[in-house]
């Protein structure tokens, strides 16, 4: 795969990284055919206390500076294979501040804003979906999703794994829909497209999990170029090396019969579009 980069990764960095390191990950990602990479460990600056009593959590943020240094260390072993610097930042209304502080502070290639927690508590423990039908649920989650892209304004790249509400749901409806959120998914394309930001697809969604296996909406892909998005980010969501470049070269085929003949990494926070080829 020639000018495909995942640029969605962990490491031992991360809290739930360590099954892997940043040489192994880059070693696997160049020895299948991918140009580069980008490691965004997590860095959620609050974690809702009704996950740290299930799993006596360590903090959900990394070593910036070792990190980097790291990728720095074997970005020297691999020529001709380019590894970024990232950070995958979740949004978190109350925490603002503190998130704020982790943007202004560091430097990074690439900044994905995701959203893990919300109304604190953890999806994938399934209390945040107790009380709730499936479309309350879901669009509760893009709303602030959405909200806290609008308060981020420039400081962040990629809008990461929208759909990440559906991974541990349990509701008989398993994928994002155009059709069932037309209203706050146009708000949220149109936003990407006109701010020049990456709409994320995240190849881990799209896998079995539980007995449900989501889809990937062709209509909201259809959707975001004609808002005029062009910036498709591609991300295995990685945390283990044999997991990198995840399912790409059948997402890209899928993305190219939608109409978009390029892709998207960022460097020093700037978009680079190129075409892939499989």
């Amino acid at each position: 795969m020639k000018n495909v980069y995942d640029n969605h990764n962990h490491c031992q960095f991360s809290f739930d990284g360590k099954n892997t390191t940043v040489e192994q990950t880059a070693r696997m990602a160049a020895s299948i055919g991918l140009s580069g990479m980008c490691f965004t460990d997590h860095c959620d600056v609050h974690t809702p206390p009704m996950k740290a009593a299930y799993e006596n959590m360590v903090p959900e943020t990394f070593d910036i500076p070792a990190q980097q240094a790291e990728i720095d260390r074997v970005n020297a072993l691999l020529p001709g294979f380019s590894i970024f610097k990232g950070i995958e930042i979740g949004v978190q209304k109350p925490y603002r501040d503190e998130i704020r502080k982790v943007i202004d502070g560091n430097r990074f290639d690439e900044i994905i804003a995701s959203c893990h927690y919300l109304d604190e508590t953890d999806p994938f423990w399934g209390s945040y979906y107790q009380g709730k039908d499936w479309k309350e649920a879901y669009g509760h989650y893009l709303t602030t999703l959405y909200e806290e892209l609008v308060w981020l304004g420039d400081d962040f790249d990629i809008m990461g794994h929208y759909d990440y509400i559906v991974r541990y749901a349990d509701y008989p409806e398993t994928s994002i829909l155009y059709k069932d959120f037309s209203d706050i998914l146009d708000m949220i394309l149109r936003l990407l497209a006109q701010e020049g930001k990456a709409l994320e697809i995240n190849t881990k969604t799209y896998q079995e999990y539980n007995g449900r296996t989501p889809v990937l909406d062709e209509n909201i892909l259809k959707r975001y170029r004609e808002l005029g998005g062009e910036f498709i980010s591609l991300g295995s969501d990685s945390h283990k090396a044999d997991h990198v470049g995840f399912n790409f070269e059948k997402t890209i085929a899928f993305l190219q019969a939608q109409g978009f003949r390029y892709l998207v990494h960022f460097e020093n926070r700037k978009a680079v579009p190129l075409k892939p080829e499989i």
